[in-house]
């Protein structure tokens, strides 16, 4: 299959000539990389790289969580990667930054191609109860300035014979003829900048960020099996998020595990 390249000095041009872009110092694309996040996690070294995003026609160690690793086809996804600096910030609330991440994913995916994209706890991007795209959120450095690196990995073109696991699908699978990457990295940088320029005028409260997850999040109000780290199960109604993004299981907070929606009613 012929894929298009993204347009790099668009994207570049993109932080000066975009308002809302202008929120980033800086888009980089590169052909080929191992995992952008990894990328980035190491660049955050230096206290000056802020709000740095790094864009890659491919990955060949991309990383999921718990450090799963998957890899696609080159030009075929989003492989994008964020460094933000946040600060001032409580450190239980920077939980909420790969939720606002999925948040700008749904909102830019529905905006610039109509596709019913949802939520699932906690920043699964479905459609039609598949998997479209993840989010990745790694804390790359500590103390009063934390820099937070979130990679998103979106499926654009990828075929059936070419998903990466059974239950996930892509834009083209979705019914969006020649889905354009570059004015979706625009789209998703832009949805992204709104919500954090957003939340860090409201001193890092969540009143808002969280009703608009709330909005898109399809496992509230659906009963769930968590299996969580340890080995440990439980099942029951997602009832909501806490102040902390934790995920709501009848009386427990779920941090971290994998939840699957057991009516597939959304």
């Amino acid at each position: 299959m012929e894929r298009s390249p993204l347009e790099a000095d668009l994207l570049a041009r993109s932080v000066t000539e975009v308002p809302h872009l202008r929120f980033f110092s800086a888009v980089e694309v590169v052909e080929s990389t191992g995992s952008t996040n990894a990328d980035l996690v190491a660049r955050a070294a230096d206290p000056k790289v802020d709000r740095l995003v790094l864009v890659a026609e491919a990955q060949e160690r991309g990383r999921g969580r718990y450090d799963r690793q998957w890899v696609s086809p080159p030009r075929a996804q989003v492989a994008m990667s964020i460094l933000v600096r946040v600060r001032g910030i409580a450190p239980e609330v920077l939980g909420w930054l790969p939720l606002l991440t999925g948040v700008a994913v749904v909102d830019a995916v529905r905006g610039l191609t109509g596709v019913k994209a949802i939520l699932k706890w906690p920043n699964d991007v479905l459609v039609d109860g598949r998997k479209l795209a993840g989010i990745l959120a790694e804390i790359a450095s500590t103390g009063t300035d934390p820099a937070v690196v979130v990679g998103v990995g979106l499926n654009v073109s990828l075929t059936e014979a070419e998903l990466p696991v059974p239950h996930a699908t892509s834009l083209v699978l979705s019914g969006v003829e020649d889905p354009n990457r570059t004015a979706l990295v625009v789209a998703i940088l832009r949805e992204f900048a709104q919500r954090f320029t957003a939340w860090e005028a409201a001193g890092w409260d969540i009143t808002e960020l969280s009703a608009a997850y709330r909005e898109r999040c399809s496992t509230i109000g659906t009963e769930v099996r968590a299996e969580l780290p340890g080995g440990e199960v439980i099942t029951g109604i997602a009832t909501g998020v806490d102040a902390n993004g934790r995920l709501l299981i009848g009386d427990r907070a779920v941090s971290a595990g994998d939840v699957t929606h057991l009516r597939a009613d959304y």
